[in-house]
């Protein structure tokens, strides 16, 4: 009877993050085929930590306080704008807009750093941008959130060509600052690349595949930082890497003994 409260209280705790996973998971797994496909990988981390400098902004200055999502709308201006530098660096230096993208990525770390440099809670800060803390999610702070994922997905549902043109880096921009907030830095990148990655090569089902090792792999994840006291964002990355790994092989397997039937 003990043993059967724990379990559903440990489902109580982590069933708000799961579903902050899956939010995430939803818009992700698209944009991160995109992502493959333009042959920009470090996008995801460039535009995620421009995001989170916009938020150290508003936690280490007076800089909008006194308006309500403060936090979120700055971070979503910063974020907005770096899509737009990528998208001109795209346009007029197209052969070099990886390591273009690797230096903005280097310069919004090393200014978020030097924000925080005499921050006596800089360090925590940090860790939060980067690590997010999604283990402690309730569902009061996916609402926002929840809408937001609707509406990315209904336009790429409804416009699948804005994901080939230049909106898809406003869509991207939209779509990171909204999971920065919500699982930090290090997530963002692994739940775009990886799952996309580990079934890019699938003839059939490839978006389904990807999900489900998206889903299994948080779930894992969660687990594992509840029950061994875990940093939670290191600990879903890599039950991301290592279920995407057992996924592809497995489901790759299923895919080619049903289609030799």
């Amino acid at each position: 009877m003990f043993e059967m409260f724990e379990m559903f209280e440990l489902f109580e705790i982590l069933l708000p993050a799961l579903v902050a996973g899956l939010l995430v998971l939803s818009t992700h797994v698209p944009l991160g085929y995109q992502v493959l496909k333009r042959g920009i990988i470090f996008i995801d981390l460039a535009i995620a930590q421009i995001a989170g400098l916009g938020a150290v902004v508003v936690a280490t200055t007076d800089f909008g306080h006194h308006l309500p999502g403060a936090n979120y709308l700055t971070a979503a201006v910063f974020a907005l704008s770096g899509a737009g530098i990528i998208a001109l660096f795209e346009r007029f230096a197209k052969p070099q807009l990886e390591a273009l993208i690797g230096c903005l990525y280097v310069l919004s770390a090393t200014a978020a750093y030097l924000l925080l440099a005499n921050d006596p809670h800089g360090g925590d800060l940090l860790k939060q941008v980067l690590s997010g803390q999604i283990i402690w999610v309730r569902f009061s702070d996916l609402y926002v959130h929840m809408v937001l994922s609707a509406i990315i997905l209904l336009l790429m549902v409804g416009k699948p060509n804005l994901l080939t043109g230049k909106w898809f880096y406003f869509i991207f921009a939209l779509a990171i600052t909204s999971s920065v907030q919500m699982v930090g830095v290090f997530l963002v990148f692994s739940t775009l690349i990886i799952p996309a990655l580990a079934t890019a090569k699938f003839a059939r089902f490839k978006m389904p595949s990807a999900y489900l090792i998206g889903f299994v792999a948080y779930l894992l994840g969660l687990i594992a930082s509840a029950l061994w006291d875990l940093p939670s964002g290191a600990a879903i990355v890599w039950s991301l890497a290592i279920v995407a790994i057992i996924g592809s092989i497995t489901i790759n397997q299923i895919a080619k003994n049903y289609s030799s039937q």
